[in-house]
């Protein structure tokens, strides 16, 4: 298999193996879609790590792969594309990319359906299609855009330049830089810790903020506004104001 899930202490690890460079050919997207679909399922999954290893995240897509197929094969394929990487994106769970060297192209698509990326100094990130006469097809015209804003959105994908961890940290499309050797060991204590938060609110809050990005604003107030009411019918809702009021804020302990 090219994507392992690993699950331990509530975190589950989605880990590209496919030597050298992690590319994403067909078997590895819908790998990814099988094990997004398996954690959006499983209760023992609480929260996510994505990682490619300590030297490369994922350089991008297959393109000998893709060098053979024509406009009818891509047709066929490239909903299925789309959707491995949604279903990633659609996980209503906390996710973070661990993001070491290369993440380019599907790898930088991948990266952008998790909630937060914590880059490695050594991360360089970037959306090569154009020099490929193509544009991204995995989601990224519409990821990066909501994530970064149209105008820088445009210059990567325009121009097809790769940016590296600081500049990407600069444009918002990286949360945190740290040193590679502590890409993994950070996103792990990030997943870590909201793993031990309220399932039901942490889901809530996450499908409240993207669908709300994807509206209008009164069709997100709407979609908080039901979920902020609906939490109010959660064990986790009253334990936590029950442990507000009997021993200060932050010590609640979910289930």
């Amino acid at each position: 298999m090219t994507v392992h899930l690993e699950v331990a202490e509530g975190v589950g690890t989605l880990r590209l193996d496919r030597p050298p460079m992690n590319a994403l050919d067909v078997a590895t997207q819908d790998r990814l879609k099988e094990l997004a679909e398996d954690i959006t399922r499983r209760d023992d999954v609480r929260a996510v790590v994505i990682h490619g290893g300590e030297k490369v995240f994922a350089a991008g897509a297959d393109i000998k792969e893709m060098q053979v197929m024509d406009h009818a094969a891509m047709i066929a394929r490239s909903r299925a594309l789309q959707d491995s990487f949604t279903a990633v994106a659609r996980i209503p769970k906390p996710v973070v990319a661990a993001v070491t060297g290369y993440a380019l192209g599907g790898g930088c698509e991948l990266a952008l359906c998790a909630d937060f990326r914590i880059a490695g100094e050594n991360a360089k990130l970037g959306q090569p299609e154009i020099l490929l006469g193509l544009i991204p097809g995995a989601g990224g015209t519409q990821r990066l855009s909501r994530l970064i804003g149209p105008s820088k959105a445009k210059d990567l994908i325009f121009t097809g330049r790769q940016v590296k961890a600081d500049e990407a940290l600069a444009l918002g499309l990286v949360d945190r830089v740290v040193p590679a050797a502590e890409v993994y060991e950070q996103a792990h204590a990030w997943a870590a810790r909201l793993a031990k938060g309220p399932a039901i609110a942490l889901r809530a809050a996450k499908e409240a903020i993207d669908t709300g990005l994807e509206t209008d604003i009164e069709t997100g107030l709407a979609v908080e506004r039901n979920w902020f009411a609906g939490l109010f019918a959660t064990e986790d809702r009253e334990r936590g104001m029950r442990s507000f009021v009997e021993e200060g804020p932050g010590k609640a302990k979910f289930l």
